[in-house]
C-alpha cells in the first residue's frame, strides 16, 4: 500500500488547522516540503512536546513524504527557544538532508503563509495555497499521525495543552471524543470563575460547555477568568458598529501592523472599519485583500489604540463577500514591505499587552487521560459530516472504522474499546 493510501485509511487530517484531509494535500508534486512546528498561538505547548518526544520518527516520516512529493527540500520549522526540541531534531536530522529553520518568537510566526515567506521568500497569493509557489506545509502533529499511519495505526488520540488559570498546566494525550471537562481535571481544575477558550488565546473559540469533545484538530484548552480583557475582545457586540462610527480615527495602525498586508496582500482592516462605521460596503475599496485576512487578530488585540475590533469587521466583510458569491483573484498586489522584519510583533510583548504573560508557563507532559465514554464528532474536517458505518448496540474495538466520508472528508475510527450507545447525524457515542 502506498503512502497516500495509508494516510487516507488512517483518517489523517491537518491537526493544526481546519482539518483538511492530508491524503488530498499530499497527493501532488512539490518543490519544498515544510513541517510547521512553530505553534502559532502563545501559551500552547503541544507541538513542542511532539518534537521533543518523537524527533527520530518525525524525521523518518518527513523523508518519506519528501520522496513521495518529489521535493528537493524538506524543512522542519520551529522556534529557536524550543531548546529540547531543537537538540532532539538536530540529532535526528544528521545525514538526512532534512533542514531545520529556527524562528524568532513573534506572532503569528506559525501562520502558514508567513512561514512559507520566511523559509522561501515566496508569497502565497490571495486566494491561493502554498502549492501555488511550489510548497506543501504540514503541521508537526499531522506528520506524527502520518508516522503512525505508516505503521497501520489510525488517528484515535490527540495531544492537548491545558493551561491558563488552572492549578497545574499540563499537556496530555487523550482519546478523540473525550469531554473537555476530563482535560480540565487533569490540570487540577480551574482557579477562580472561568470561561474557556478551545485552541489558542487569539484564534481559539470561547465556550462554557465542557461537555464539548476533543477533535482531531483540538490543540489547547485555556481557562480564562471571567471579565478578562481577552474575552471582551473576542465577543462580537451590537455596539461594534456604533463604536467604529464614534471612535475610529482611520489612523490605519491596524493596517500598518497587519502581517499579511506586509507581505503585499493588500489586507486593510482600517477600510473595513470605515465601511462598518458608515454602512457603505463600497468604502472597502479593493475587496480582494479581504480574502487574505487570516484572522490572527493583531489589529484587534494589539494595534488598535482605541480598543476597537478591526478583525471582526474583516470577518464580517469576508462572510458577506462569500455570501454574495464573490471569489478571490489569485494575486500578490505589491512587493513585500521592505521593513517587514521590523513590523513583527514579539510574542512576549503581545502577552504583556493582553495580561496573559502570567499564564505563559511550562505545561509538562502529563501522560494519557483515560475516558470511559467518548462522543466522536462526525465532522472534524473540511467538508460535510461522515456517514456512520456502525449502529447503536454494536461492540467496537479501538482503531475500528466507524464512519466514512461521503465526499470531502476523512475516515473516523473508534478511540476506545466499547459499545456504541448512540449514533446521530452529529456524533457517535461509545462507552467502555
Amino acid at each position: 500500500m502506498g503512502l497516500i493510501e495509508q494516510i487516507r485509511d488512517a483518517g489523517v487530517v491537518g491537526a493544526g488547522g481546519a482539518g483538511f484531509p492530508t491524503d488530498r494535500k499530499l497527493n501532488c508534486k512539490a518543490e519544498i516540503f515544510i513541517v510547521n512546528g512553530i505553534e502559532c498561538e502563545p501559551l500552547l505547548r503541544t507541538d513542542r512536546h511532539v518534537m521533543e518526544q518523537y524527533a527520530p520518527e518525525l524525521v523518518k516520516t518527513v523523508r518519506a513524504i519528501r520522496d513521495s512529493l518529489g521535493a528537493k527540500r524538506a524543512v522542519i520549522a520551529l522556534k529557536e527557544h524550543y531548546d529540547q526540541a531543537v537538540d532532539a531534531l538536530r540529532a535526528a536530522v544528521k545525514g538526512t538532508k532534512v533542514e531545520l529553520y529556527l524562528s524568532e518568537s513573534f506572532y503569528p510566526a506559525g501562520d502558514e503563509q508567513n512561514l512559507v515567506y520566511c523559509v522561501t521568500g515566496r508569497v502565497v497569493p490571495t486566494g491561493g495555497i502554498p502549492l501555488d509557489v511550489g510548497c506543501v506545509v504540514s503541521n508537526v502533529s499531522t506528520v506524527l499521525n502520518i508516522a503512525h499511519a505508516i505503521n497501520g495505526q489510525p488517528v484515535t488520540e490527540k495531544m492537548v495543552t491545558v493551561g491558563g488559570s488552572v492549578a497545574n498546566p499540563v499537556t496530555v494525550s487523550c482519546p478523540i471524543g473525550t469531554p473537555l471537562s476530563r482535560l480540565l481535571e487533569a490540570a487540577g481544575g480551574p482557579v477562580g470563575d472561568c470561561t474557556y477558550i478551545v485552541g489558542g488565546p487569539l484564534m481559539g473559540k470561547v465556550t462554557d460547555d465542557l461537555t464539548e469533545p476533543v477533535t482531531k484538530t483540538t490543540g489547547g484548552l485555556l481557562a480564562i477568568p471571567k471579565g478578562h480583557t481577552i474575552l471582551t475582545k473576542k465577543m462580537e457586540g451590537a455596539r461594534d458598529a456604533m463604536l467604529a462610527r464614534a471612535v475610529c480615527s482611520q489612523c490605519s495602525m491596524c493596517t500598518q501592523m497587519c502581517p499579511r498586508n506586509a507581505m503585499g496582500l493588500n489586507v486593510q482592516p482600517h477600510k473595513a472599519m470605515r465601511a462598518l462605521a458608515s454602512g457603505n460596503d463600497s468604502l472597502i475599496g479593493d475587496v480582494n485583500g479581504v480574502f487574505s485576512c487570516c484572522d490572527c487578530g493583531i489589529c484587534t488585540y494589539y494595534a488598535c489604540n482605541f480598543g476597537l475590533k478591526p478583525s471582526k469587521a474583516m470577518q464580517k466583510a469576508k462572510a458577506k463577500l462569500i455570501a454574495q458569491g464573490m471569489k478571490p483573484v489569485k494575486e500578490v498586489k505589491y512587493e513585500p514591505d521592505s521593513g517587514i522584519d521590523n513590523k513583527r510583533l514579539p510574542t512576549e510583548r503581545l502577552l504583556l499587552r493582553l495580561d496573559l504573560k502570567k499564564y505563559d508557563k511550562d505545561a509538562p507532559m502529563g501522560g494519557f487521560v483515560d475516558c470511559g465514554q467518548v462522543r466522536i464528532p462526525l465532522k472534524m474536517h473540511i467538508g460535510g459530516p461522515d456517514e456512520a458505518v456502525v449502529a447503536a448496540g454494536q461492540h467496537v474495538a479501538k482503531g475500528q472504522l466507524i464512519a466514512k466520508p461521503q465526499g470531502m472528508g476523512a475516515n473516523i475510527h473508534a478511540s476506545i474499546d466499547g459499545t456504541v450507545t448512540a449514533v446521530t447525524e452529529e456524533f457517535i457515542e461509545i462507552r467502555k
